[in-house]
């Protein structure tokens, strides 16, 4: 792959290795905006160190998952290594052979999702470890991994997009960077040279409030105040939406499933050709104790929210396995398990506002009051949401986050 420039950043992130300034650092801690060439620098710089100081040793990638990791950093290495290194993946084994200028390194591919990970990498000797989205994965996990470099010269890599400033990477990593011997380096879109004036903009645009402070400015900041701040009725709300069923178009319903909390479901009209999504009906039932109706009348409520328009499929609430059960045993509608991840949901959701692609129809009162009040708890030391006047918002991430993404994908 030839390259063309880089900026000050990005180049110390390929060198501070062989710098003498920093090389004597035990690793290097990168954080900032989205698209702003930290990827590609820090992994490259790492296998250019790795292939540089040792041979015949063995390597840490790791990500989220192991998904997530070949599609950001392991199917791109070859593109980004053409011409320098010989790269063979050997997928059965999740393992990268990097051979070149008669040295051969082995590169383990490991997923941090969850604190059971830890278990992944014990018993391995590593020569050094690269975290892609360090803060996205358990504390227990990443450290298990850095215990494991008892290689001489051994050295710590870190990407990250910031979250909460209570994190446990900023606290122990970040803050404490100088004290730790880390090299601690701070990226904006500006430090990516390729990306345009009109691109940046276009980024810009999709995020507000603790979204555009954490990854556009790169700042660590906490989540406070309404969730949505970007929603505006002047703009959001459509009148005439709920018109005849239209074959070009598809349809869908999202469903947030209550007993003693409300039930709130949302029919959705997608329009392919304009790229828009309205939701142009809902149905918002409060049981409670004395009112709790049973599934069989939920049924018949979504029925009648559906009426005669052929939607493609239900999205629910995964753990509504009892209304899943009612929904399958008519036959008459598909369902599937929504994807129930809240954080990035809620970023869908304030992309899909922001780029103008996400409307309501104005008789959906009850999500409207919704968006007015569904905040941040302040008090939490984690990012997460007040569990109150969440339930058509629950619904609403669950169409955005399962489907709408899905057809948008140019957006995400």
């Amino acid at each position: 792959m030839r390259y063309t420039s880089f900026s000050t950043r990005q180049n110390l992130t390929l060198t501070w290795w062989n710098n003498s300034k920093f090389k004597n650092c035990d690793g290097i801690i990168c954080d900032g905006s989205i698209r702003s060439g930290k990827t590609v620098s820090m992994s490259v710089g790492f296998i250019l160190w790795s292939m540089t100081c040792f041979e015949n040793q063995s390597f840490a990638l790791c990500g989220k998952t192991i998904e997530s990791l070949r599609r950001n950093v392991v199917t791109l290495i070859p593109t980004w290594l053409e011409g320098i290194f010989d790269v063979t993946e050997r997928r059965s084994e999740n393992k990268l052979i990097i051979s070149g200028g008669g040295r051969k390194n082995t590169y383990y591919l490991f997923g941090g999702r969850d604190e059971s990970s830890y278990t992944l990498v014990q018993g391995i000797t590593l020569a050094g470890v690269l975290f892609d989205e360090v803060a996205l994965m358990p504390r227990s996990f990443v450290e298990q991994a850095m215990a494991r470099c008892s290689v001489d010269s051994s050295k710590f890599w870190f990407n990250c997009n910031p979250e909460n400033p209570s994190h446990w990477f900023y606290v122990e990593w970040i803050k404490k960077a100088r004290e730790r011997n880390i090299l601690y380096l701070h990226f904006t879109m500006d430090d990516n040279l390729s990306l345009s004036e009109k691109i940046k903009s276009r980024y810009e645009a999709m995020y507000s409030g603790v979204f555009y402070r954490r990854y556009i400015l790169g700042l660590w900041v906490k989540a406070e105040g309404l969730v949505y701040p970007m929603f505006n009725k002047k703009i959001h709300v459509k009148t005439d939406c709920v018109l005849p069923p239209n074959r070009r178009h598809r349809y869908y319903v999202s469903i947030d499933y209550g007993t003693v909390n409300p039930f709130a479901a949302g029919l959705y009209d997608y329009n392919p050709v304009e790229e828009k999504a309205t939701m142009i009906k809902e149905l918002y039932y409060k049981g409670g104790s004395e009112n709790r109706v049973d599934n069989e009348a939920y049924y018949k409520m979504l029925c009648g929210l559906i009426g005669d328009f052929p939607i493609e499929y239900i999205i629910i609430d995964p753990s509504a396995s009892s209304m899943i059960e009612t929904i399958q045993k008519y036959g008459e509608y598909s369902v599937i398990k929504a994807d129930n991840d809240v954080l990035n949901g809620i970023q869908d959701v304030t992309k899909f506002l922001n780029a103008g692609v996400l409307f309501f129809d104005k008789n959906c009162k009850n999500t409207f009051e919704e968006f007015e009040a569904y905040s941040w708890d302040e008090k939490s030391q984690e990012d997460a949401v007040i569990k109150e006047n969440d339930h058509s918002m629950d619904q609403l991430r669950y169409f955005c986050r399962t489907t709408l993404r899905k057809e948008l994908f140019w957006i995400i």
